[in-house]
């Protein structure tokens, strides 16, 4: 209530302030009821209403067709395709480098280092950089925006499958090597059973790294589809409105796909017998 209240408030003061600046430019008397009456109705606000966005979003998602690239639906369907796509990259390449790290040292210490450095470079940097080189070779759509969104959710399914991979029992260890298991029955029979919480609590963050990742690279592309295309028509052409809906689908879609890996970490567990972790 109070933010919904402080975001009112704040779209009265900086639309009010766009009204009274017209008025003034073109000599317009105005009064403060006046102004008050129509902050709120202003077809390009500085600061969307929230019952604006709601109204925006209601027409984006239910009146318009899903084929119309005006419904919101269809371009979050588009960033929805590059989102799963490069999380599917990132969770195999997290996971194949955490087990390279675990099982040889000299790959911790030359690669490991390599990995946080990744993270330390701008998304906004890079991104433009890989939609010219992949679309040197001919790889543009669906691909560069996968690459990119990879790109950012690797890591934390790196980091956690390392700490993972390594939170096995100690006397379980030395239980498995009485029987004289071998590295690949230690993984599979203990390593990759003691990661799997661990992989889960990373990929809640790796699938909300992904969405960010796909967005991100819709707006180097020009592409004529996604919810990053949607915040750039938007900002291009004065529409907060459409900014602003737009991002609150992001939200959404992020929201939902969060909770359908806490649903599949949910079944696993209830399937171990962890169901009260």
């Amino acid at each position: 209530m109070i933010i919904i209240g402080a975001w009112y408030l704040f779209a009265l003061l900086m639309n009010g302030n766009q009204l009274v600046n017209n008025y003034e430019r073109r000599n317009m008397d105005w009064t403060i009821s006046s102004v008050v009456a129509e902050a709120y109705q202003v077809k390009r606000p500085m600061l969307p209403a929230p019952h604006q966005v709601i109204d925006e979003l209601y027409n984006t998602v239910f009146d318009t067709r899903i084929t119309s690239k005006r419904s919101l639906v269809f371009h979050t369907l588009i960033t929805l395709q590059s989102t799963l796509l490069g999380f599917l990259l990132g969770t195999a390449l997290g996971i194949l480098i955490a087990v390279g790290i675990v099982h040889n040292r000299t790959l911790e210490a030359s690669l490991m280092p390599w990995v946080i450095a990744s993270q330390t470079i701008p998304i906004l940097a890079i991104a433009p950089m890989i939609v010219v080189v992949l679309g040197a070779v001919g790889l543009t759509g669906l691909v560069p925006k996968s690459i990119i969104s990879m790109y950012l959710s690797f890591f934390p399914v790196t980091i956690g499958m390392v700490k993972g991979l390594r939170s096995a029992d100690s006397l379980h260890m030395e239980l498995l090597h009485t029987y004289s298991a071998n590295a690949h029955q230690l993984f599979w029979k203990l390593r990759w059973f003691s990661a799997q919480p661990y992989l889960f609590a990373s990929l809640k963050v790796g699938i909300a790294a992904a969405l960010v990742g796909a967005i991100v690279g819709e707006l180097p592309t020009g592409a004529q589809g996604g919810l990053g295309a949607r915040l750039l028509s938007g900002s291009y052409y004065g529409q907060t409105t459409q900014i602003w809906s737009a991002l609150f689908m992001a939200a959404l879609l992020g929201s939902v796909l969060v909770w359908l890996v806490s649903l599949a970490e949910k079944v696993l567990l209830r399937r171990r017998g962890l169901a009260h972790e």
